[in-house]
């Protein structure tokens, strides 16, 4: 247990800290009103995400603390938008395609109206 709260956190951090880096690089690189930065974070997330889970489903004996490490740590730290993506996919795989539509949809409809619901809070 000890362990893997250590793997998660480690993973964590580092993820956090490749996702600011990454946010100040872009936008030295390429500065637009555009969110480029987390939407390229994200896509790359995603991409590592299914890597990662590919990985994991064809080789079972990998180490579980460098899957959480990566998967929950890393990635959960870099963009949750990965974990997400993941998700959905999953009720795709189970044949949920009506649930997976439904999970996108209330995902991103109220995701929206929370955040906006948070900034009216503070005004």
């Amino acid at each position: 247990m000890i362990g893997t709260l250590l793997a998660i956190a480690l993973g964590g951090a580092l993820g956090a800290l490749s996702r600011y880096g990454m946010t100040l690089g872009v936008g030295l690189l390429w500065p637009t009103v555009f969110p480029l930065a987390t939407f390229l974070i994200n896509l790359l997330g995603c991409l590592v995400m299914g890597i990662l889970y590919g990985v994991w489903l064809n080789r079972p004996e990998l180490s579980p603390l460098l899957q959480q490490g990566l998967m929950i740590g890393f990635l959960g730290a870099f963009t949750t938008f990965s974990t997400f993506s993941l998700d959905a996919w999953r009720l795709l795989e189970n044949d949920q395609g009506l649930m997976a539509l439904g999970y996108i949809l209330l995902s991103v409809c109220l995701g929206l109206t929370a955040t906006w619901a948070g900034l009216m809070l503070t005004r």
